[in-house]
């Protein structure tokens, strides 16, 4: 479990592929992850990976064909940057919401406009997604924790402060770009329990 409060970015320098799975391996810089160890869950760019090599400041994890193919990891490539964050432990603090790390679809930037010294960003997700996501509600867009603004049809707009501009891969995002969205966890479990799912 994680809170969507992105602690660094890590940059993917190696990617093997194997039996039609991929092993990546990511350097996660001057990024403080705590004490990893093999068999840890981190998130990467919002997708829960396992740590099943570690060497310096590189882990390496490996990405079934059904992830790389549901989220935007099948498309990154060597020199990609990523979000990254350790798993919540006892006693940490909940900054975000509870993600999962369990990608529900793939959404697209489409609208970026400055505001004073934030931005205002408008993503569309999948159809099926779209009655999950509420205004004032919360969102993991590549595994931030993002609060909703407002809602219309199969889009939603969220406000980015500088400082998550500066820190996650939300900076280098461009328009008509791809990003894993995953929807608030109490959300799907409201529509499971009232039936609309």
């Amino acid at each position: 479990m994680f809170t969507g409060i992105v602690r660094g970015l890590g940059t993917i320098v190696d990617q093997q592929v194997q039996d039609g799975d991929t092993r990546l391996t990511i350097d996660i810089g001057d990024t403080d992850l705590g004490a990893i160890a093999i068999g840890d869950s981190i998130a990467v760019s919002g997708v829960c990976l396992t740590a099943t090599e570690i060497k310096g400041s590189r882990f390496a994890a490996d990405v079934s064909k059904e992830t790389l193919s549901l989220t935007t990891l099948g498309e990154r490539s060597v020199g990609s940057t990523v979000n990254l964050e350790a798993p919540l432990r006892a006693g940490d603090p909940l900054g975000g919401h509870m993600v999962a790390g369990h990608v529900d679809g793939i959404g697209v930037l489409e609208e970026m406009v400055a505001d004073a010294r934030s931005w205002r960003l408008t993503f569309s997700v999948p159809k099926a997604l779209a009655h999950y996501v509420a205004p004032k509600g919360s969102v993991a867009v590549d595994g931030i924790s993002l609060t909703v603004n407002e809602v219309v049809g199969r889009r939603f707009g969220v406000n980015i402060i500088p400082h998550t501009m500066n820190n996650t891969s939300l900076g280098a995002t461009r328009i008509g770009d791809r990003v894993n969205i995953e929807i608030d966890i109490i959300a799907r479990y409201l529509a499971r329990i009232a039936g609309h799912e």
